[in-house]
């Protein structure tokens, strides 16, 4: 049973800066491509930074510049650095993983609310 775990979400000020955690504990993580999606309320969840097995990162235009994905393949933990927040970053924060090669195989993390205001 996979189980993804954030972290690090909570209250920040304008300008501050955060760094989400996903851990996994998959022994296969590997081989599995890592997401971060936000929601914030009323609106649809969004994809906000991937970073591929091989470590590829790609992000939505919003955060380019202020936010880095990456991954630790010995921990098994996937991280979002989030610098320069904005009171639009407001949301619950979720995790995902997708299987490389088996598309059913994907799973969501229970989600970590980051909050940006003064």
């Amino acid at each position: 049973q996979v189980q993804l775990v954030e972290s690090g979400g909570g209250l920040v000020q304008p300008g501050g800066s955060l760094r989400l955690s996903c851990a996994t504990g998959m022994t296969t993580f590997m081989i599995y491509d890592m997401g971060w999606y936000r929601q914030a309320p009323g609106k649809q969840r969004e994809l906000v930074a991937h970073i591929s097995r091989g470590g590829i990162a790609n992000y939505t235009e919003s955060v380019k510049g202020r936010f880095t994905v990456s991954r630790d393949y010995a921990k098994m933990i996937v991280y979002l650095q989030m610098d320069s927040l904005k009171p639009e970053d407001t949301a619950v924060y979720y995790c995902h993983a997708q299987h490389a090669y088996l598309a059913p195989l994907t799973y969501w993390g229970q989600g970590t609310q980051v909050t940006v205001s003064s």
